[in-house]
């Protein structure tokens, strides 16, 4: 008998054209796609059931060039074992200009996410309503959690120019 994640994975295949799917447990479902399909897919994978977007992560392959977005999607119902089935949807878009559509329309709680990684890993959601920064108190050149940021050389320019307490009281 199949499980409930070799059936959506054959489900999402017989749906869609250029995705990958593999099912790596029983537990967890992995659909790689492009671009332009990640909101058709996500709302397919929302109308059936996984109507939870747990996180949006982003990894820097920067070897590659690209900056993978990843989805994770549960289920909030324990419908016929969804609960237990945690699903993945990765899609690449390059380091240069990244930009993505949002997907708030069809996970609205994307609305955080998607300022996170615009502010943390520069990408652009086209369609997000106020993309304002969420943590950071300055812009930088490269946002710091690319690969090629340098953390050393951003500790140095900021922070060496501030005097140590014990150079404060020596003045006085």
């Amino acid at each position: 008998m199949k499980n409930t994640g070799q059936l959506l994975k054959e489900k999402l295949l017989l749906s869609f054209e250029d995705i990958q799917a593999e099912v790596s447990d029983e537990h967890r479902l992995t659909v790689n796609c492009r671009k332009d399909t990640v909101i058709t897919v996500l709302s397919f994978l929302n109308n059936s059931g996984y109507d939870h977007l747990a996180l949006i992560s982003c990894v820097d392959w920067i070897k590659d060039n690209v900056l993978e977005l990843v989805y994770i999607l549960t289920a909030y119902a324990e419908d016929k074992g969804k609960a237990k089935m945690n699903i993945l949807v990765k899609t690449r878009i390059t380091r240069e200009k990244p930009g993505l559509h949002t997907v708030i329309p069809v996970f609205e709680n994307a609305e955080p996410y998607e300022r996170e990684l615009h502010e943390l890993y520069g990408i652009h959601f086209m369609g997000h309503p106020r993309l304002t920064p969420l943590f950071l108190e300055r812009e930088y050149k490269i946002p710091p959690f690319r690969k090629d940021f340098d953390t050393r050389k951003y500790v140095q320019e900021v922070f060496d120019q501030i005097p140590f307490v014990e150079d404060k009281k020596a003045e006085k």
